[in-house]
């Protein structure tokens, strides 16, 4: 079915076909039965199997990223995405009664879950294959339609993605784009359905004003600065090499990661010395010879790393572990950060890459201060053996999601809604909330017996005046 994959950066007449394609065949994909849903998502999983050793060998092209980690933090994901879909699908397809009121005597009402029409899925470059497949595999199961758009940062990957997508989907129920900022803002001026969008928070607002052109409905994965509290009661080697692990995995470019970490000022030190010795022993010798240690997705993203430690050396932070890099070997080192100024630019902006910020604190409550004066991020990390210490940390910042005593690992569940609140986000998805994100929950009643309702209806007599009174008394 590779004919059905579209060239690269496709002309707008070849986009607005596509759509057209799309769309005819939402009527139809909407009515298909979770048997039917399920054998395209069993079809997809397959294919993905088939394709293994090349979207290993893509992503290490494309950014050096570790066949190992390709299987737990792309494959495995979708491979466990299928199954809590598959296993819940037909409940959440099936049709909910509700109860009425007494204005409703004679009456029967239901919910029916209807897939919305035509999604746009637009995928970043980090998780290349998985932020592809992931919403899809919600929307077939809701019963829609879908368009692709992988990154172009990642153009190998992206180039195996569309292969896998036409060798399992028709054209008409799956088509994937390929293309830079102009191919995107031309599909953002078709009438989407429902978009589903990962990426910055900037981007995010552009994918939004786009929509309400339409307008659609959308969900924005998008990211922020998650912040990690730790207090004294931390296990502290077992803490360290959880974070070191969470920051250091994709060479921090993950939307979940820990950006900055607030530690007691008495463990301060012993924090970060305990971070450094976790960052040696999960990569140990050479750094740039480490074949586990994963590249920056490119050169100019390598060298916004680098501006922001040599801003923040020059306002008066120390590299207390790290610092050397190589941006045209789009390398970035393991590192850490002390003595940072409040307007550094790495406390003002995203990190997304393997530079650490360590910040000391007396109390926790010039800790909430400081993360509530920032946009809501999509995750917030807590450390602590003491309950209410976590209790008091929860009841006072929001957050997308929350992890406590892990960091990262709880995007992996099927179970949790994942999505961010406020400038991190809006909808969710994984799981039962994914199918969610792109059905419509259409309201049915149905009127089986007549009831009293038409008794107070005009001409408002005064008898009908007094039963009135008389309900909202009794109501």
């Amino acid at each position: 079915m590779t004919e059905s994959i579209l060239p690269l950066s496709p002309s707008a007449d070849l986009m607005n076909d596509a759509f057209d394609d799309l769309r005819d065949r939402s009527k139809e994909q909407r009515l298909l039965s979770a048997k039917a849903r399920i054998k395209r998502l069993d079809a997809l999983y397959a294919e993905v199997w088939r394709r293994r050793d090349d979207l290993k060998v893509a992503m290490w092209e494309d950014f050096r990223k570790p066949g190992e980690e390709v299987d737990l933090t792309e494959i495995f994901v979708i491979k466990s995405e299928i199954k809590a879909v598959k296993k819940g699908l037909r409940k959440w397809m099936k049709p909910r009664r509700v109860s009425g009121g007494l204005a409703h005597l004679g009456s029967v009402s239901w919910i029916r879950y209807e897939g919305k029409g035509v999604a746009l899925i637009i995928a970043p470059w980090n998780y290349p294959m998985q932020l592809v497949f992931r919403p899809l595999i919600a929307a077939i199961a809701a019963g829609c339609t879908a368009m692709l758009k992988p990154s172009e940062l990642t153009s190998k990957t992206a180039q195996v993605v569309a292969e896998i997508a036409a060798a399992v989907f028709p054209a008409n129920e799956v088509s994937v784009v390929q293309g830079g900022v102009d191919t995107a803002s031309h599909l953002l001026s078709l009438p989407f359905n429902h978009i589903y969008f990962t990426g910055s928070p900037e981007v995010g607002k552009i994918v939004m004003r786009a929509a309400a052109e339409h307008p659609c409905s959308v969900t924005l994965e998008l990211g922020g600065k998650s912040p990690v509290i730790v207090d004294e009661s931390a296990p502290l080697k077992a803490t360290a090499k959880k974070i070191a692990w969470a920051k250091l995995s994709n060479a921090g470019q993950i939307c979940v990661a820990p950006d900055y970490i607030f530690v007691p000022r008495a463990m301060e030190k012993k924090f970060a010395e305990a971070v450094e010795h976790a960052m040696t022993e999960l990569y140990p010798g050479t750094v740039a010879e480490n074949p586990d240690y994963q590249r920056i997705v490119k050169d100019v993203h390598a060298a916004r790393l680098l501006e922001l430690i040599d801003d923040a050396v020059s306002k008066g932070a120390t590299v207390a572990h790290g610092g050397q890099s190589d941006a045209n070997a789009r390398l970035v080192h393991p590192t850490i950060l002390m003595g940072l100024s409040p307007d550094s630019k790495i406390m003002e902006e995203e990190v997304f890459g393997p530079v650490l910020p360590i910040i000391p604190y007396d109390d926790l409550e010039e800790v909430v201060k400081a993360v509530n004066g920032r946009p809501v991020p999509l995750a917030l990390y807590i450390y602590s053996k003491r309950s209410r210490f976590i209790d008091r940390v929860l009841n006072s910042i929001q957050s997308g999601g929350a992890s406590i005593n892990n960091s990262v690992i709880h995007v992996s569940s099927n179970q949790l809604p994942f999505g961010g609140h406020g400038n991190s986000g809006i909808g969710s998805g994984h799981g039962e909330y994914g199918f969610r994100e792109f059905t419509h929950m259409r309201g049915v009643y149905e009127q089986r017996v007549d009831g009293a309702a038409s008794l107070l209806m005009p001409p408002y007599t005064p008898w009908k005046t007094k039963v009135i009174d008389r309900l909202l008394r009794w109501l």
